[in-house]
């Protein structure tokens, strides 16, 4: 029972010559080959018939600033002095139809009510986000966390009461609840001597435990962390799906054990509490795997969502600062390898024991989408069985979202809500950090280009050359 580095050596046996493919699948996938790649080419703009004029041109407006690099870069800078200029009033008016109405769902209940409802007719889910997170520095007392928890059981609550979708999920950054420095330090300390899983759900349950390493104080701080997520994890369970967010190296490995601890304890019957793995980090694959194991030798059903990962400059940085080893891949092709891998791994597992296993494919990476497609219908695994799913950012990659969603699959979108001001540092710190994302978004562009041009009454390739080329 104790944590990841037990379970190196039992790693090999996870690796089932069934990810191979079997003669089975192989004469699927030779049946309707030419089937998938037509449905899911994601060429068709009429996918964006959807979008009122405002909306079209909101997104054409965006994208284009999006594929400046000295703008995304920058944003943070240039929406300060922005907001220095008009005032805080000004900032807001300007931000609210534009950037903001783009990436955020609204303010209070009632407008994300209304962007959920939109969202809903198209045939998407939302995944509400509390735009809530700290970094190293940024730590901010217990108050400020218990206020945290206050607003995330609010957002517990907001996504089970209303009839958005049938099963609902939310995302949640532990270091909104616990502070990044003690992340950091039980990242230190379970390197050198694992913590029990049990002892963690033992102070979940309100009993007085002493870490190994941890003065009082920090022990202290950690118990009340624990009982905060204990109680949005009760608040949550049967009802919602808590998607825990991965962040930096430097912590992650706090936060995996804290995770699991959770799932340890809440996901008996069901995937209820679920983890996240950045497949940038060449260690993504073992992680998954120890995972896997973990949750077969404890008996709790395990909850994957699988990302490429968003920080990958800063990792670089300091890890040559630090002079350690670079942990991202070396190239796009070797992440993609990574992801697609750590794919086929869950993606054979569910197909063996749905109940025990969930992935939601959190990706904008259209290759990705078609193959977890393809391999889902080489398995026999349903589009909308609720073990497989689907994710994009609110406000981008709609193309795939909305096909994937008119081909019957189930595809949630990754929704923050809340005011300009409690959005906006969560929104400089995504452009930044999906930056490489923000500028490739030029097939997307063009699908919204066609659209405007059909309905302006212009050939595709007319003469007219509509502003936002």
């Amino acid at each position: 029972m104790m944590m990841y580095s037990r379970l190196r050596s039992s790693l090999p046996r996870l690796l089932s010559p069934r990810l191979l493919g079997t003669d089975a699948s192989r004469t699927a996938a030779a049946r309707k080959p030419d089937l998938l790649s037509v449905t899911l080419a994601f060429e068709d703009p009429s996918a964006f018939r959807v979008k009122s004029w405002g909306e079209l041109l909101r997104g054409l407006g965006i994208f284009r600033l999006c594929s400046f690099p000295v703008l995304v870069n920058n944003c943070g800078k240039l929406m300060s002095i922005t907001r220095t200029l008009l005032g805080r009033r000004g900032f807001s008016l300007l931000l609210r139809p534009t950037v903001y109405a783009q990436f955020v769902a609204g303010e209070n209940e009632r407008e994300i009510s209304q962007s959920m409802e939109k969202m809903s007719l198209l045939g998407l889910r939302p995944m509400l986000a509390v735009p809530i997170e700290e970094d190293l520095g940024e730590s901010t007392g217990e108050k400020r966390y218990d206020d945290n928890m206050s607003a995330m059981l609010e957002c517990v609550q907001m996504s089970h009461s209303n009839a958005w979708s049938k099963d609902p999920m939310m995302q949640l950054k532990i270091t909104a609840l616990l502070s990044p420095e003690l992340c950091v330090k039980l990242t230190t300390l379970i390197a050198q001597q694992p913590y029990d899983l049990s002892l963690l759900v033992r102070a979940m349950d309100g009993e007085p435990i002493n870490f190994p390493g941890l003065d009082e104080s920090e022990a202290a701080h950690f118990l009340c962390g624990l009982q905060r997520l204990n109680k949005i994890a009760e608040a949550s369970v049967n009802k919602v799906r808590v998607l825990v967010d991965a962040e930096y190296t430097y912590m992650n490995p706090a936060l995996s054990l804290v995770t699991m601890a959770m799932m340890k304890k809440f996901n008996k019957d069901g995937a209820w509490i679920w983890n996240t793995y950045q497949c940038y980090l060449k260690e993504s694959r073992s992680l998954l795997l120890e995972a896997l194991h973990l949750s077969k030798n404890e008996g709790f059903c395990l909850g994957v969502k699988l990302v490429r990962g968003a920080y990958m400059d800063k990792e670089r940085k300091l890890a040559e600062k630090e002079g350690r080893l670079d942990p991202i891949h070396q190239c796009w092709e070797d992440t993609n390898d990574s992801y697609n891998g750590s794919l086929d791994v869950m993606l054979e597992d569910i197909s063996q024991k749905p109940e025990s296993y969930r992935i939601i494919v959190a990706t904008h990476n259209e290759q990705s989408v078609r193959h977890a497609a393809k391999r889902m219908e080489e398995l026999g695994i349903d589009k909308d069985g609720g073990s497989v799913c689907f994710g994009q950012l609110l406000g981008m990659c709609d193309h795939v979202s909305l096909t994937l969603a008119k081909e019957g699959y189930a595809v949630y979108k990754s929704v923050p809500y809340g005011s300009v001001d409690d959005t906006l540092p969560y929104l400089v710190r995504r452009a930044q950090e999906n930056r490489t994302v923000l500028q490739g978004i030029r097939k997307e562009r063009d699908l919204l280009k066609k659209e405007l041009r059909r309905r302006l009454g212009l050939s595709p390739r007319g003469g007219s050359k509509l502003v936002f080329a």
